[in-house]
């Protein structure tokens, strides 16, 4: 599948690191190194905007050695980017250390997964089907 992209930034495009990746890296595009403090959140920009196929989506997720190494997430993982959005990509991240961690421009920051998804009908009805789970959630499966 063929996706659009503008590239403003002077970064490389977003790429796969390894041949079976799921999700391709996004680089921040920054005027100057920007310090986030613990607990700090901030809208981080990318130069990219692009053009997803109708039934498909981007979602921004956290990149694991960035979260390991300097405790940087991304706040509303995953972030969605719909079809028909064609604003430039910005990603929330949030420092959850307890120190200062610059962000350079050009850093790797995030990584972008493509995916398809459907619209559904929802039929409003008085009863669903019984399963052995029930209504237990939240840790009612126990730990194996």
């Amino acid at each position: 599948m063929e996706v659009k992209i503008i590239n403003k930034s002077n970064n490389p495009l977003p790429e796969y690191g390894t041949e079976h990746a799921a999700g391709m890296d996004l680089r921040s595009f920054l005027a100057s190194p920007v310090t986030l403090k613990p607990l700090e959140r901030l809208l981080i920009p990318t130069g990219l905007f692009i053009e997803l196929p109708i039934g498909y989506e981007a979602q921004i997720r956290p990149r694991s050695g960035l979260a390991l190494k300097k405790g940087l997430t991304v706040l509303n993982t995953p972030g969605t980017i719909d079809a028909d959005y064609r604003g430039e990509i910005g990603v929330i991240l949030i420092n959850l250390s307890n120190m200062d961690v610059i962000i350079e421009s050009g850093e790797r920051i995030c990584q972008m997964v493509i995916s398809k998804h459907e619209h559904v009908l929802l039929n409003d009805v008085n009863d669903l089907s019984q399963t052995e789970r029930g209504a237990r959630g939240f840790g009612s499966t126990g730990t194996k």
